[in-house]
């Protein structure tokens, strides 16, 4: 008797290892699957990558301080300039 139940649960053990690796299987290619759909979904959508959306705010940053420092320079131009027609 004791053999059979050693057996029994033996079986049962290897059974239940077997469904935990399928299940683990399964909700990797779910997570694949979820992940992959949300890509696409975000492709389709035009949304911007973060790494874009960085380098586009650092390019807005520097051509504001261009084109304060060029507002500067003309507004003394036209006051040199303004200077010399008086």
């Amino acid at each position: 008797m004791t053999q059979t139940s050693n057996r029994f649960f033996d079986e049962m053990a290897r059974l239940m290892n077997d469904a935990a690796g399928v299940a683990q299987g399964v909700r990797r290619e779910f997570d694949t699957l979820l992940r992959n759909q949300a890509e696409r979904m975000l492709r389709d959508l035009d949304v911007v990558k973060r790494e874009e959306f960085e380098a586009v705010k650092e390019m807005a940053r520097l051509a504001r301080e261009e084109n304060e420092a060029l507002a500067a320079r003309i507004a003394a131009l036209e006051a040199t300039i303004g200077k010399a027609g008086t």
